[in-house]
């Protein structure tokens, strides 16, 4: 599987309680924060529910 570097840009303050959880599984707790996952599908769909707070690269 290939791998993605995720980077938070926008702030989970404000956002519903699963997105504040979805950046949490995801590793992320800052804005700039960069974390590398596998491109697995459970990371896939975690990125796909916080695509609007997040960066997504392929590595």
């Amino acid at each position: 599987m290939s791998k993605i570097s995720i980077r938070q840009v926008k702030s989970g303050i404000g956002r519903p309680l699963n997105q504040k959880r979805t950046l949490q599984a995801l590793g992320l707790r800052k804005i700039q924060s960069v974390v590398v996952h596998e491109a697995s599908p459970q990371i896939i769909g975690m990125v796909n529910k916080v695509k609007h707070l997040i960066e997504v690269e392929e590595l």
